[in-house]
């Protein structure tokens, strides 16, 4: 999501593969990344020291169900939803633009389920209940 649009706005590696799209489709994009900003950045902050990059729960993990977990399960996920459809807004070129959105929904459908799992294995009945309160990408009433 990020090696490839770098290469190709430092290097223009990927120049034959460029498209033109409206000003106004970048300031789109563009404003999109600020909700983004702001909901992955909060992800990270509520997780703290639970948060890490690889499917693992260490020894000291707990469960975070406070702030924007409370009612997303996911909102770091909830996040990149956000900005991923953004890139070909910002990012004009097929490669490092628009690869982005089957690579993440691929990402999607294949960590989710296993991220979902090892929680469970994790914490039991209180992931479960956990997911009756917190919605996986959405706000869900409590």
């Amino acid at each position: 999501m990020m090696v490839l649009p770098l290469l190709h706005l430092a290097t223009g590696v990927f120049v034959f593969e460029d498209y033109r799209l409206p000003g106004w489709a970048s300031a789109v994009g563009a404003l999109v990344q600020l909700p983004f900003l702001w909901l992955f950045w909060r992800s990270h902050a509520d997780l703290g020291c639970n948060w890490s990059a690889g499917l693992e729960v260490r020894q000291g993990h707990r469960l975070v169900t406070i702030a924007v977990y409370a009612r997303i399960r996911h909102p770091m996920y909830a996040a990149l939803w956000i900005s991923v459809p953004a890139q070909p807004l910002l990012v004009h070129n097929w490669i490092a633009g628009a690869l982005v959105v089957p690579a993440w929904v691929t990402f999607w459908f294949l960590r989710v389920p296993n991220e979902e799992a090892m929680m469970r294995q994790a914490f039991g009945a209180a992931y479960d209940e956990y997911c009756r309160k917190a919605g996986r990408l959405f706000l869900k009433r409590v």
